[in-house]
Parts: structure tokens; sequence; C-alpha cells
């Protein structure tokens, strides 16, 4: 499996990573993935310059490719205004220009770093709809790391629950299907609506 992993921090060292790095640590453990980390950091400028020019530069179409080929998708940014980080937008605004079905069906974990607890509807208010507009599909765990979470009881625990469910749903989504003709050993046997009202009416 092949996991993408944005990250949208903008300090070094950065707590938007260290989230991102967890979250896609937690995920391999659960599956063998090959990982790649797209710092958005190293990209502000070429992200800048596809809106002016209208295509993406050498680095960047690469970011696009990886994204498009991922098979999960790992996106965390820190919490500017009560929303996610600008850079962090532009780049999925970029390549939904680029490509507007590049996020089509892919499994995407969320997560989202802030200073205060108070941000954390971030990832239910912001971030799962941007991502539902661009048509993936959002894990049902987010995790949200706020400056007290680190070294606190609660965070592990929400990383490790994610990070399982974007295995699973990588796993379920990547798997390959049946033979066409050949039902699944568990399939239900399919009655016809006719024959079911059949036997409800009366004998007598």
């Amino acid at each position: 499996m092949k996991l993408v992993v944005v990250s949208a921090g903008l300090s070094v060292p950065s707590s938007t990573r260290l989230l991102a790095d967890r979250l896609a640590a937690a995920t391999a453990e659960r599956t063998p993935a090959e990982v790649q980390v797209v710092e958005l950091r190293d990209l502000a400028v070429e992200i800048a310059h596809t809106f002016t020019n209208g295509f993406p530069g050498r680095d960047l179409a690469a970011a696009f490719d990886a994204v498009a080929a991922a098979d999960g998708l790992i996106a965390v940014t820190p919490v500017f205004s009560a929303s996610y980080s600008g850079l962090f937008k532009s780049f999925f605004d970029a390549l939904s220009v680029t490509d507007e079905n590049a996020l089509a069906g892919k499994p995407v974990l969320i997560g989202a770093t802030g200073g205060t607890a108070r941000h954390s509807l971030v990832l239910d208010h912001a971030l799962r709809p941007l991502f539902a507009y661009l048509k993936a599909v959002v894990v049902p765990t987010g995790v949200y790391a706020a400056s007290e979470d680190w070294g606190a009881e609660g965070l592990d625990g929400r990383i490790e629950r994610a990070a399982a469910e974007l295995a699973t749903l990588t796993g379920g989504l990547s798997g390959a299907p049946e033979p066409a003709g050949k039902p699944a050993d568990d399939a239900f046997e399919v009655v016809p609506f006719e024959e079911r009202l059949a036997a409800l009416r009366p004998t007598g």
C-alpha cells in the first residue's frame, strides 16, 4: 500500500509534522505501507505560482502525482483563525484544478494541531466538508492535538483508533473484487419478490 502524508506545518520542528508522523507510523503498524511525506512548506512558492501561471512546477506536480496515486492519504494542518491554513487549502485547491477527481473515493485521515482545545471542531466544521467536496472518503475519527495534549492521556488512543480505521478502509477499498459470476461464500439467497408475495396469499 502507498500512503501519502500531507503536512502543512510551517515551523521546524513542527507539531503538525509530529502528529502526521505519528499517524503514519500507527497506520503502517497495521498494514504494510510505503510512506511518502509531502511538506507543503517546501512547496509554498510553487503553489502560489500555480494560480498565476496555470500549471504546477516540477516538485508540486510530483506531489500531485503522489497524492493521486496513493491508496490512502493523511492530511494534517495547523489551525489559523479557527480553520485550516491558507497553504493547506491552496494545495488542495491547486490539486483539484489540475485533477478534479484526484481524491475521488480515496480514504483520508484528517488531523489538525492548535494552541487550544477550543479549536477541535475544525475537524468537523472545516476539514471534513472540504474532503467530502473533493469526493474523498474520510475516516470516522479525526485527530486534533492541542498544546496540552502532547504527553497527556487520550491522544495516543485517538491516533490508534484513527490509524486502525484508515488501515481497514484502505484494505477494503484496495482489495480485489470477486470475479464476475462468482458469489461470495456468505452471499444471501435472492428470492424474487413475486414468490414472496405468493407465499403471503391465503390458501383457502
